[in-house]
């Protein structure tokens, strides 16, 4: 399936070095914009037909996405108790038993769960409709600084920095980063094991450009951390459409 959006709120091509963060805000933690009834068909499909490869989620992991839900609930649709009405008029369910799986029809972000376990943060919970080229089942229990193993410019000394970067994070304070990934393939849905990396296009030398907007939110009561993606994917030759360039 393709699915393309028209513009982007940021520009991807605007070089950062690592870890490239910046503050966020509450109100932009979350966002809806013009791909989103089509994402949404699309995640509710891969939940429906490939849930053991898009959802996972440990018991230890079950208050932090209670409380996620909550937090979810109370930024995108205030007022909601049993039901939503999402912006594409579907209506969804609140199933607190199954809080990832109502997260993932609620937003279009996909949304990893990762909590201290010693010195590391460790991936104790996730909703990854739209890996970049990894796959969960390689990454799920584990920690940091092996979910970001396949990245060449992860070394030492960045992982150390990420994981001080995660200590600190408080709640109420989101901060943000994105990417840009060069694509042959518009599909959303790429995972990749990591003993088979993809071949890392050169910039402009692919017709799709990837960009996701990650964000990370620290929960207040569970203290744990929430690492949100959203996945912009647009074509070559539509990258004069960017919205307010940072």
């Amino acid at each position: 399936m393709t699915i393309f959006q028209t513009a982007i709120p940021y520009n991807p091509l605007d070089q950062r070095p690592l870890p490239g963060i910046q503050p966020d805000s509450m109100e932009t933690w979350l966002h809806w914009d013009d791909a989103f009834a089509a994402q949404m068909q699309h995640r509710e499909a891969l939940l429906r037909d490939r849930r053991a490869d898009v959802l996972a989620l440990d018991p230890s992991a079950e208050p932090a996405a209670q409380e996620l839900l909550d937090l979810v609930l109370y930024h995108a649709y205030p007022g909601c108790s049993d039901h939503v009405t999402r912006p594409d008029g579907q209506q969804v369910v609140i199933d607190r038993a199954q809080p990832m799986e109502t997260l993932c029809k609620l937003v279009q972000e996909d949304i990893c769960i990762l909590q201290k376990h010693g010195e590391e943060h460790v991936l104790t919970g996730a909703v990854l409709c739209f890996p970049a080229s990894w796959r969960l089942s390689e990454k799920f229990m584990r920690p940091l600084i092996d979910i970001h193993v396949p990245v060449d410019s992860y070394d030492d000394d960045i992982a150390r920095r990420v994981q001080r970067l995660f200590d600190g994070i408080r709640p109420g304070r989101p901060l943000w980063r994105f990417n840009a990934l060069w694509y042959d393939d518009a599909e959303l849905h790429q995972p990749r094991s990591a003993h088979e990396p993809r071949h890392i296009k050169d910039p402009g030398s692919a017709p799709y450009l990837r960009s996701e907007k990650q964000t990370l939110l620290r929960l207040p009561q569970t203290q744990a951390v929430v690492f949100t993606i959203h996945t912009y994917v647009l074509k070559a030759d539509s990258l004069p459409n960017i919205e307010n360039p940072a």
